[in-house]
């Protein structure tokens, strides 16, 4: 089996298929993401990281499927790239790190309390990764853009410098 695979398997036996999330199931959202990942042309380990960027639970999605202080299972399962931008994916503080995100380029943990410096090779997919996130969660959710699509227009225009051109299209298209 490919990585891709055995990572879609953990994620089964993890419950995921379960989950109910817009547009179905969380499986099925972390699917999507993954797969939009890479048609915006993001590399293998990115769109890993897209696979299971809600393991750890998130900020808008508080449920985990592992702990934290297990961070070497899924380290092991998509590599150490893919696993570090999971974790920052799941404890970015979002009131605290996207607003200055330009500015900083600083994840705040929801965790731990501290925060987290982006490596430049960083800024680029966890950026893109939280806007396909949202992206996703917009096309599933009917209302979405109606409640917040002035919030993230706005937002993801400040992240312009950050975000890669293709990702800053979709959000363009889908958001209007």
């Amino acid at each position: 089996m490919s990585t891709e695979q055995d990572v879609r398997a953990w994620l089964r036996e993890r419950g995921a298929e379960s989950i109910e999330h817009p547009g179905g199931t969380l499986y099925a959202h972390l699917g999507r993401v993954h797969d939009r990942l890479g048609a915006l042309g993001h590399d293998p380990q990115v769109q890993l990281a897209g696979l299971a960027h809600a393991v750890y639970g998130t900020d808008g999605f508080d449920l985990r499927l592992l702990a934290v202080a297990d961070r070497a299972v899924l380290r092991e399962l998509v590599g150490e790239r893919a696993e570090n931008l999971v974790y920052l994916y799941g404890a970015c503080d979002r009131s605290r790190t996207w607003p200055a995100l330009p500015d900083t380029r600083q994840v705040r943990d929801r965790f731990t309390g501290g925060s987290h410096a982006l490596a430049p090779e960083q800024v680029r997919p966890f950026t893109d990764l939280s806007i396909v996130n949202e992206l996703d969660v917009a096309e599933q959710d009917p209302t979405f853009v109606t409640r917040h699509g002035a919030y993230f227009r706005a937002l993801f225009a400040a992240w312009a410098p950050l975000a890669s051109p293709a990702v800053l299209a979709e959000a363009r298209r889908i958001l209007g």
